[in-house]
């Protein structure tokens, strides 16, 4: 890489930071529509302040009616893209901090976002500033798209799609490094069943705000005393789980402690919602609870709903419950499945539906898998950048998780998170180094300028 672009990028570090501060402090989780801002006026707002961001680096800077926004360097017809997003998960339970914050300790910038996905973006950005201010000339036009509904339904990548050119080739900075090129299909349903009168009475339980995240705590309230909680504690103890019971006036509050965390990565983690299942079909749950507990439970394989499968090319099949609600005398849940790029949907969707008798199941999310060759020029080019300015050994890798790079032809994940450090997307404490950061945009200018200079 061009030395000018190293001492460039060193000098944006405090410039970098502060704006990234600026960033995190605004807490763009999706919200009701309002004009300009059909995911809510906090994305709205972070929307403008990203094209102001890219408007004073001098950069071309198109507004898509609050759905996304681009930012272009160079004006040549072929176009390498680089998409983040600009939304957030909801904030969740366990900060120990201020989620918006933006606090900075120990070399670690804190919030939600830093990690997914502004700070990978703001990196992508400040690395397109120095080719600029480098004078490096271009090939290709290097153009930035963020987008506003990530974390729920990509409608912001439709209506982009539906207004402006989609590039072909490019990457989305909102995965981990070296490179992920196979990304697993997606399938998501609802479930909806009637509230069973026999057996153990449930008066109140409503967890998940998400279904792509693993629920770290669930609570319920059910019908009964000192008896029913002394159940609880038993099932506690034989199990080796943490369930807690309370008792009050109008029952007994009990709660199960899991482990979070993003549903495409279960390893390690452990769903409070699957915990909470199992423990009140122990305590005598009937109906489509008990169904649930039996098909679903602690299971992240969907070997009990007979979808297990996995394939060579990009590992096992996952599943997530992250939300369990009941609502006026109903039951409504969601399932979260990452499925084998070999996978065969219409099977799985079938054998899903035979595995959960009395119970009403719709498909809401349906995304085939995405795949680009690792021996394309697109891998080997960012694998070589990432090498360079690393100085670790790169590898094309697949995930359960889903980025904006399916929706180009050829388009991969590409960082911002190093082998080793810890993965705090969707979770409590979410932080990012500032100095992993710094490394990102160096990998980040050096990709744009193999990929797009002269």
């Amino acid at each position: 890489m061009d030395k000018r672009l190293g001492t460039l990028i060193d000098s944006y570090r405090d410039e970098f930071v502060a704006k990234l501060q600026e960033w995190i402090r605004v807490p763009s989780v999706k919200g009701d529509p309002a004009e300009g801002a059909p995911f809510g006026t906090e994305i709205g707002r972070m929307m403008k302040l990203a094209m102001k961001t890219a408007e004073e680096m001098g950069f071309s800077v198109r507004a898509f009616d609050g759905y996304a926004c681009d930012a272009t360097l160079g004006d040549r017809e072929d176009v390498l893209g680089v998409l983040g997003h600009l939304d957030v998960v909801p904030v969740g339970d366990g900060w120990e901090r201020d989620p918006f914050g933006a606090e900075i300790a120990d070399g670690k910038i804190y919030g939600r976002g830093s990690n997914d996905d502004k700070g990978p973006t703001l990196a992508a950005m400040y690395a397109m500033k120095a080719l600029k201010e480098a004078g490096i000339p271009l090939k290709r036009s290097i153009r930035l798209i963020m987008g506003g509904d990530e974390e729920c339904g990509w409608e912001c990548m439709r209506y982009y799609s539906a207004h402006a050119a989609m590039p072909e080739i490019g990457f989305s900075p909102d995965a981990s490094f070296p490179l992920i090129n196979t990304e697993k299909g997606m399938l998501g349903f609802e479930l909806r069943f009637p509230a069973e009168k026999d057996g153990l009475q449930i008066l109140q339980l409503s967890t998940g705000e998400r279904t792509n995240v693993i629920a770290g705590e669930s609570r319920a309230l059910l019908a009964g005393g000192e008896e029913l909680a002394e159940k609880v504690r038993g099932y506690a103890s034989e199990t080796g789980l943490d369930y807690r019971a309370e008792v009050k006036a109008e029952g007994v509050w009990v709660t199960a402690v899991g482990i979070p965390g993003h549903s495409a990565y279960p390893e390690g983690k452990r769903s409070a919602i699957g915990m909470m299942l199992k423990l009140l079909k122990a305590l005598g749950a009937r109906g489509g609870i008990a169904v649930l507990a039996d098909a679903v439970g602690l299971e992240s394989d969907g070997k009990s709903l007979g979808c297990a499968c996995a394939d060579a090319v990009s590992g096992a099949l996952t599943n997530n419950m992250g939300i369990l609600r009941l609502e006026s005398g109903a039951w409504f849940a969601t399932l979260d499945f990452r499925c084998p790029v070999e996978a065969d949907q219409e099977q799985l969707m079938e054998a899903c539906r035979a595995h959960l008798p009395g119970i009403e199941v719709r498909v809401s999310t349906r995304k085939a898998p995405h795949h680009v060759p690792a021996d394309s020029e697109l891998v080997s080019s960012l694998l070589a950048a990432y090498e360079e300015e690393s100085g670790l050994k790169g590898e094309a890798m697949s995930t359960g998780g889903g980025t904006y790079a399916k929706v180009l032809k050829q388009g991969v994940a590409f960082g911002a998170v190093f082998p080793g450090e810890e993965e705090l997307a969707h979770l409590a404490n979410e932080y990012e180094r500032i100095d992993s950061l710094m490394l990102a945009m160096k990998i980040y200018a050096n990709a744009l300028v193999r990929l797009a200079a002269e």
